[in-house]
């Protein structure tokens, strides 16, 4: 629930080493959020130790305590979905009612690797789109019977119209984009809600050594888009805000000129 100053008190980040995430995250508990569950693969050990210094993880958790946050950390696969009802049941069990759930993972990956191994292709789409809509669902589940609470999806413009450049990872964000928006009007009258996110190309970690698009933005600023948002109550998130009018235009390229777009 929401503090008495009407910020938001927990937040549960699924994919914990997420450069996106982890800047919602830090902005939320600079706000006033002071109890957070960061979820990520390998986040500890079967032995129950936690990430080794210098991991993005542990690094993350370090920061957010000395602004202070009481951090949670949970090991989450997203290639896991018969682990996920579980995984939410046992964040709020941590820091009772989630008032932000941000599922920041996936994999990039590349057009030329898919065309050669359709495996990859298919192991890959089952992380971008599959493990999205088992999270969501359970975290849609958990919110509902809350009667309260935000499920942040991180879409993408690369699912507004497919580009041959990476159809199978626009492919994967499109279906995405699809569920958040039926899952949003699925909410509607629950008290929980959906944010839906188009973030051009980010320049980070997951886009190293590739030319930015036009509009590039970074992780911050989609940071501030979010919080912008979640304090707006928008429903739909560009960022920039400029790509959701230059995507009207795209839409309507006739298809011979759309294929003739640099790769």
């Amino acid at each position: 629930m929401r503090n008495a100053l009407g910020s938001v008190d927990t937040v549960l980040l699924l994919g914990g080493r997420s450069e996106i995430g982890l800047a919602i995250v830090e902005r939320l508990v600079r706000r006033g959020a002071r109890r957070v569950v960061l979820a990520a693969r390998g986040a500890a050990t079967p032995g129950g130790a936690a990430p080794a210094a210098g991991d993005v993880l542990s690094t993350a958790v370090a920061q957010l305590e000395r602004l202070g946050a009481e951090v949670h950390v949970l090991d989450f696969d997203a290639a896991r979905p018969e682990t996920h009802a579980a995984l939410i049941e046992e964040a709020a069990a941590k820091v009772g009612d989630l008032d932000v759930v941000i599922p920041a993972f996936g994999v990039l990956g590349s057009q030329a690797v898919y065309d050669a191994d359709p495996v990859a292709a298919a192991r890959d789409v089952a992380v971008n789109f599959g493990g999205h809509v088992s999270i969501g669902l359970a975290a849609a589940r958990r919110l509902r019977e809350q009667g309260h609470g935000t499920l942040v999806v991180l879409s993408s413009v690369a699912g507004v119209r497919v580009r041959k450049a990476n159809f199978v990872y626009g492919s994967a964000k499109a279906g995405l984009d699809g569920f958040a928006q039926g899952l949003a009007d699925a909410l509607h009258g629950s008290g929980a809600r959906v944010v839906v996110v188009r973030p051009g190309f980010v320049i980070g970690r997951m886009t190293r050594g590739m030319t930015p698009a036009p509009m590039a933005v970074t992780a911050a600023e989609v940071a501030d888009a979010v919080v912008e948002a979640l304090d707006t109550r928008k429903g739909t998130v560009w960022v920039p805000a400029r790509l959701r009018l230059a995507f009207a235009v795209m839409r309507l390229l006739p298809r011979p000129l759309w294929r003739r777009l640099p790769r």
